[in-house]
C-alpha cells in the first residue's frame, strides 16, 4: 500500500523540528518565488505552531535599476504577513565573476545579521542543488564541491539552514499558484551569459526531456557525495589531530600545524587534511595550484618557503606551517616612545604591550628589528639578537613584529621571549598581546 503523501507545510516543519529551540528564524527574502513561498509557509505555520520569532532580511545589491523597487515590494509582503523586515544595502565588489561577488556580499550581510542561537533560512530547492552539482562538475570540482550545497552549516554565531533542499521547484510553483502569491521576476535570471542561467534554461530542459528524473537523481548523487565528504572530513580530523601538537608560540594566536605528521601521509591524505584545515581560512586552490604545497613541504630545512593563497599565505618555519592573513602580512608601523609605562601601550597594527612587576625607569622606546642588534645578558655578555632568536626558534614571520624595548640606545628586553623579556633582578617583564583581527574567514 502506498504511503500517504506529506504536504509541503508538514515537510517543512519536519525539516525544521531540530531547530525549534532557536530564538529567531530569519528568512533570507529576495522577493522571488522561492523565498516568497518559504516566507508564506512559515508565516502560516506560526498561526498554529509555537515557532521561534520570525524575521526577514532583504539584501539590496543595487546592480540593476529594476531592483530599486524590490525593497518596497518585500516590505509590503512582510507587512501583510506580520513579519518584521530588515533591508540591508551592500556594495558589490567588481571582479571577474559578478555572480560570485554578489553572493559574497549577500552572505556577508547574512553573517552580520545572524546572532547567537539564531537560524538563517534560505530557500534553495532540489532543482538548485542539481544545477549546483552540474555547474561544479563542469568546473572540475572534487568531492567537496560535488556534494553540493549543505543542508545546514555554521554561520557566524548562528546557523544557516536550507529547509527546502529536498523539495522540487514545481511544488513551490504549485503552492504559489494555489495561494495566489505575488513575487518578483528578476530580469537577470533570463540572461544566458550567466552560467547558472544557461544551465537552467538551455541544458536542463534537454536533460529532463530525455531523462525526466534527472534533477532528482542528480540531487541524490549530491547527497551521496556529501556523505563521502563526511567520511573524508573524519579522516582529516584523525590526521590533523597528530599535526596539532602544541608549539612554544601558540600565544601568537596564529593557526599552525606541525609539518612532520603531515609529510609522512600519502599525497592524497595530505591534500585532504590541508583542505579541511584551510577551508575556514581561505578559498581552496584548484588542483593545478597544489604544487605550491609540494614546494613548501619539500623546501630545504633552512629555507623560508611561502604558499600564497586567495585570502592569505602559508609559511613554513620552525618545522611548522603557519597561516598568515590580514595584519600579519603588513609591516608594523613604527611604535616610538612609551610615555607612560604604567599604562598598556597600543601598538599601531601590532597588538598591545604591558609590564608586569616594577616598571623600569627612564625614557623608554619601542622599536622593531632592523638587523645588527645586540643585547647585554647577565653572565653572557653582549649577544647578537639574531642568534638569540635562533636559539629560541622564533618563527621568521614574527621577527620583524616582535617589540623591542630600548632605553637610550640600549636594548633592554624582547617581549614574551624566555630569558629576554625582562630583568629578574629588578623584577619586571615585558608582555605582548599580538593583534588578533583578520585571522582568516568565518
Amino acid at each position: 500500500m502506498d504511503q500517504p503523501t506529506i504536504d509541503l507545510p508538514s515537510r517543512l516543519l519536519l525539516n525544521l523540528t531540530p531547530w525549534r529551540n532557536a530564538t529567531t528564524w530569519r528568512i533570507a527574502f529576495s522577493g522571488g518565488l522561492d523565498s516568497t513561498v518559504l516566507l508564506h509557509l512559515l508565516a502560516n505555520l506560526a498561526k498554529t505552531e509555537s515557532l521561534p520569532a520570525l524575521r526577514a532580511i532583504h539584501v539590496h545589491h543595487g546592480l540593476q535599476a529594476a531592483a530599486d523597487g524590490w525593497p518596497e515590494h518585500c516590505r509590503s509582503i512582510c507587512d501583510a504577513l506580520g513579519v518584521p523586515l530588515q533591508v540591508v544595502r551592500v556594495q558589490v565588489q567588481s571582479g571577474a565573476s559578478l555572480e560570485r561577488a554578489a553572493r559574497e556580499a549577500r552572505y556577508g550581510a547574512f553573517l552580520q545579521a545572524t546572532q547567537a542561537n539564531e537560524l538563517l533560512l534560505t530557500a534553495q530547492h532540489r532543482d538548485d542543488q542539481a544545477e549546483t552539482l552540474l555547474f561544479r562538475l563542469l568546473r572540475g570540482a572534487g568531492v567537496r564541491g560535488l556534494s553540493g550545497m549543505p543542508g545546514k552549516r555554521v554561520l557566524g554565531r548562528g546557523h544557516l539552514l536550507r529547509p527546502l533542499l529536498d523539495i522540487p521547484r514545481a511544488e513551490l510553483e504549485a503552492y504559489a499558484t494555489e495561494h495566489q502569491l505575488s513575487w518578483i521576476e528578476d530580469p537577470s535570471n533570463q540572461d544566458r551569459q550567466f552560467s547558472r542561467n544557461y544551465l537552467r534554461h538551455q541544458v536542463f530542459p534537454v536533460l529532463t526531456e530525455r531523462w525526466p528524473q534527472a534533477v532528482a537523481t542528480m540531487a541524490r548523487s549530491a547527497a551521496h557525495l556529501s556523505e563521502a565528504q563526511g567520511l573524508l572530513d573524519d579522516l582529516a580530523q584523525i590526521d590533523l589531530a597528530r599535526a596539532r601538537a602544541e608549539s612554544d608560540f601558540d600565544w601568537l594566536g596564529v593557526p599552525s600545524l606541525a609539518l612532520a605528521p603531515l609529510a609522512v601521509l600519502s599525497a592524497a591524505r595530505q591534500r585532504n587534511a590541508l583542505s579541511h584545515w584551510l577551508v575556514t581560512l581561505t578559498r581552496l586552490p584548484d588542483s593545478d595550484h597544489w604544487s605550491g604545497w609540494d614546494d613548501l613541504r619539500d623546501a630545504a630545512a633552512d629555507a623560508r618557503p611561502i604558499w600564497r593563497l586567495a585570502e592569505g599565505e602559508l609559511h613554513r618555519t620552525g618545522a611548522r606551517i603557519w597561516w598568515l592573513s590580514g595584519g600579519w602580512l603588513r609591516p608594523a608601523p613604527d611604535a616610538g616612545e612609551w610615555r607612560d609605562p604604567s599604562q598598556p601601550l597600543v601598538l599601531p597594527e601590532n597588538g598591545v604591550l604591558s609590564f608586569s612587576g616594577q616598571k623600569p625607569g627612564g625614557p623608554l622606546q619601542i622599536r622593531y628589528r632592523e638587523g645588527g642588534e645586540f643585547m647585554a645578558l647577565q653572565d653572557r655578555g653582549h649577544r647578537d639578537l639574531k642568534r638569540l632568536l635562533n636559539e629560541r626558534g622564533v618563527p621568521g614571520f614574527v621577527r620583524g613584529r616582535l617589540p623591542l624595548l630600548y632605553r637610550g640606545g640600549q636594548l633592554l628586553a624582547v617581549a614574551n621571549l624566555r630569558g629576554l623579556s625582562g630583568c629578574e633582578r629588578e623584577g619586571w617583564h615585558l608582555h605582548w598581546a599580538p593583534l588578533s583581527e583578520d585571522q582568516g574567514l568565518s
